[in-house]
């Protein structure tokens, strides 16, 4: 028990209400029928408890330690041992409690009593009678009401706007979409994949305002349905608790198409390939129904294509005429390569007389010259020319014709060989990436050099970064993990755990997947 000092007054157990339990459950009942030393201090503390949760910064109750000691603030409730002055995950509460030997915890949110050993809230009249004058008093001690005068009168410091704006916290979590999703056996990989919706203004909007009427659906296992589900649960539900996506996972289950059937294995799958999937499901179910074709210019005008689908432009210039051929496709996202780059650099750091360590630690790349390589130079090929009437020597160079309005891309860390072993590796290479993306250089139009509208382009082609999907590990037995904004504040997403995160913790990590929204509508 803590070193708490006791009351000169002892304190009283709660008499006995005609119909009401003089006890919360067994286990209170013998805590109170000690002596009169544990009951004054478990009392005490539990009224320290209290003032720290209801008087204190609300911050200070979700501040927590790991078995490991590394602080991190919760956003799901905390649980305070009446014991000893140890914060705890949910997920600690039975080693610490196995461990000390400590088995009441005052939950973080609403101060209510928790017992280990019945593994529930219990409702016990001396510990409720104490909760329940703080919060409508302020006060253990007096009860008198507040006349509407008192509670109305204005008062100069307090209605100042400096005031109400330095003292004014950011909307219940519900508001935000804060919340992790469950592990259903390996599935992180689709957890990280979801998060990135539920962070997605366009598709909230979409989802929010009925854009699928999950209501008059006749889709039998509705994947957009079930992101309905999903958007509701997640913006119109006041818990914090891990979420568990069993309609997502069972439409796969449950579909027939044969693309799906790796993603119901119970092992680690590609996030990539699982955004992709999920991409076309949602297509198919709110728009035209066409699977886009490899290479195609396919529209749509479903929230998928509006959120996600811009166009590549593809030129062919003939060395010999100076013809120049155009092909524009769709594309979801843009896959990035880092084998060449990351070769290219380390060879040119040994070339310079480096050593074998620090050309490791200089080989760190940017993700403007991974789009570089892509979308601003141009390579050697050849190809039959229309007005040559014959194969020619020729240059080849991608563009983007049409920005969307989420920006995905993949950096290719999984590498396939092919050859008498078979065998895929992970680069890791470290990736540096921007807060805010500027994509007009990578465009077709910055090619025409018009002056007069560049500025107006280049604030049309800003972007700024809304979730980074990292994968941590080997391929084999490696995990996902996530970072999203919400307005200006970073969260980490590890399945159902939910944390703050630094724009440090964000830019360090070594992300897989990038998804930029453009800047008017972030």
């Amino acid at each position: 028990m803590s070193a708490i000092a006791a009351s000169s007054k002892d304190h009283k157990v709660k008499e006995p209400q005609p119909g009401q339990a003089m006890y919360g459950c067994d286990h209170v009942e013998r805590l109170f029928n000690q002596d009169q030393a544990t009951i004054n201090m478990s009392i005490q503390h539990y009224k320290t408890i209290l003032r720290a949760l209801f008087d204190i910064n609300p911050r200070h109750p979700q501040t927590t330690k790991d078995m490991d000691g590394q602080v991190f603030v919760s956003l799901t409730p905390t649980y305070l041992c009446l014991q000893c002055p140890s914060t705890l995950t949910e997920e600690d509460v039975p080693k610490h409690g196995n461990k000390k030997s400590h088995r009441f915890y005052v939950e973080s949110r609403f101060g209510a009593l928790y017992c280990q050993m019945c593994d529930d809230i219990v409702w016990d009249p001396t510990f409720e009678e104490l909760r329940l004058k703080k919060l409508g008093t302020g006060s253990f001690y007096g009860s008198r009401k507040r006349k509407h005068e008192e509670l109305f009168a204005p008062d100069p410091v307090k209605d100042a706007p400096n005031y109400i704006a330095a003292n004014t916290t950011i909307a219940t979590c519900k508001a935000n979409g804060l919340r992790g999703i469950y592990n259903a056996g390996a599935t992180c990989y689709q957890n990280v994949v979801l998060q990135s919706f539920l962070h997605n203004p366009i598709l909230r909007n979409f989802y929010l305002s009925d854009g699928h009427q999950s209501g008059s659906c006749d889709t039998p296992h509705c994947l957009s349905c079930a992101m309905d589900d999903m958007f509701q649960e997640f913006y119109a539900s006041e818990t914090t608790n891990g979420y568990t996506a069993a309609n997502i996972l069972s439409g796969f289950w449950i579909s027939e198409n044969k693309a799906f059937e790796n993603l119901v294995a119970n092992k680690e799958q590609d996030a990539h390939e699982f955004f992709q999937f999920m991409a076309e499901e949602l297509h198919e179910r709110n728009g035209d129904g066409k699977r886009p074709e490899n290479g195609s210019e396919h529209t749509c005008n479903c929230i998928i294509h509006q959120t996600y689908y811009g166009k590549l432009q593809t030129s062919t210039t003939c060395q010999n005429c100076g013809g120049v051929t155009n092909q524009a496709q769709s594309f979801l996202d843009l896959s990035v390569p880092l084998e060449n780059l990351t070769q290219k650099r380390g060879k040119k750091n040994m070339a310079n007389g480096d050593g074998a360590s620090s050309a490791r630690a200089q080989n760190s790349v940017t993700l403007q010259e991974c789009l570089d390589e892509e979308y601003i130079k141009s390579d050697k090929c050849e190809y039959r020319c229309q007005n040559c009437n014959s194969v020619q020597q020729a240059r080849r160079q991608t563009s983007i014709k049409k920005l969307p309005n989420v920006l995905s891309i993949q950096l290719k860390r999984f590498e396939y060989k092919q050859g008498r072993n078979d065998r895929a590796q992970k680069i890791e290479t470290p990736v540096q990436f921007p807060l805010q993306l500027n994509m007009l250089p990578y465009t077709t139009r910055a090619r025409e050099q018009n002056l007069d509208t560049e500025y107006e382009l280049q604030r049309s082609c800003t972007y700024d970064l809304l979730c980074v999907v990292v994968h941590v590990g080997d391929m084999d037995t490696g995990h996902y993990i996530s970072y999203c904004r919400v307005g200006d504040q970073w969260f980490a997403f590890n399945d159902h755990k939910v944390e703050l995160a630094q724009k440090s913790d964000v830019l360090n990590a070594k992300a897989y997947l990038l998804f930029y929204i453009v800047r008017s509508l972030s």
